[in-house]
């Protein structure tokens, strides 16, 4: 029976590096679990690995979407699966990696997706073009605190699609998460990264700018070329937001760093969040080396 893998945890915490190493050693192919990294061409603000680092490991679902196309939790999750299972039928082993809590859910348990409905939806989003998304994020805070953990209040689009569930079924949006014994994959094992707050927090802020020192702004404007202000989950990501205020002399370089910066450690903290909900986890520490990381995850994989 071939091996699933699931290396997770909060963005900076070197997830990418060590799936790569882990597949390496058990011969397996790689699948994203990152939303903002299926979007072609957002590399440097999503902390893609190049060609290179990806050390001729076979990666799926990188560069699956056009930045102005319009990408959902049930279509990232029929992909996933659908490639997990062609893999697996041939006796592949699977590594899944990324840092998208609800991609992870989605790809291992039956999330139910509620049907749209087009009247509640273009009622949400005028109220949001009206009061502004944070306004919105505080709304769903109230309703459900555990989506508004799960969900940033930049991507309006995901905290109106939250907002329509709740009317649409009147429960709560996470309440169409399922227990964990309802599983897909039982045999699945997940490693999780973790790092005290300190150190993280000097990480992202050193991964920040590094992104600018590598030409983040002009991938930005060539995104923008190609469709980003029309694709409204891509543009509304961590960072390539920042620019695009930037672009529109809303702020400063500076502030744009700085506020990307933010908005990354608080992404951080919701991903702990998210994650430390999961009992199926082995929790790893993101400060020791890559080869200890790496002998404690297929000592696991051995054991299974």
């Amino acid at each position: 029976m071939s091996k699933l893998v699931i290396i997770c945890g909060a963005t900076a915490t070197g997830k990418s590096d060590l799936a790569v190493e882990i597949a390496k050693e058990i011969n397996a192919q790689i699948i994203n679990a990152d939303s903002m990294q299926l979007y072609k061409g957002m590399d440097i603000g999503t902390a893609k690995l190049s060609l290179a680092e990806r050390q001729g490991i076979s990666h799926h679902l990188l560069d699956v979407a056009d930045v102005a196309s319009y990408v959902t939790v049930s279509w990232y999750q029929e992909l996933a699966r659908a490639k997990i299972d062609q893999l697996r039928s041939a006796n592949e082993n699977v590594v899944v990696v990324g840092g998208t809590g609800l991609y992870i859910k989605a790809i291992l348990d039956d999330l139910n997706f509620p049907e749209t409905d087009p009247e509640v939806r273009e009622a949400l989003n005028q109220e949001a073009e009206k009061i502004g998304g944070a306004a919105m994020h505080e709304r769903l805070a109230k309703l459900d605190p555990a989506a508004a953990l799960a969900i940033p209040k930049e991507n309006v689009r995901r905290v109106v699609r939250a907002l329509e569930v709740i009317e649409i079924t009147g429960q709560p949006f996470t309440a169409n998460l399922p227990r964990e014994d309802s599983t897909r994959y039982p045999d699945a094992l997940q490693f999780g990264l973790a790092m005290d707050r300190e150190s993280l927090d000097l990480r992202i802020d050193a991964r920040v700018a590094k992104m600018w020192e590598m030409g983040f702004v002009d991938e930005v404007e060539g995104l923008i070329n190609q469709g980003l202000l029309e694709g409204k989950t891509a543009q509304a990501a961590i960072g390539y937001a920042q620019i695009i205020r930037m672009k529109h002399g809303l702020m400063t370089s500076a502030e744009a760093i700085d506020d990307t910066a933010r908005a990354t450690r608080q992404y951080a903290r919701r991903q702990e969040t998210w994650f430390s909900r999961d009992s199926r986890i082995t929790w790893l520490s993101a400060k020791s080396n890559l080869s200890e990381r790496k002998s404690s995850v297929l000592q696991d994989i051995l054991k299974a």
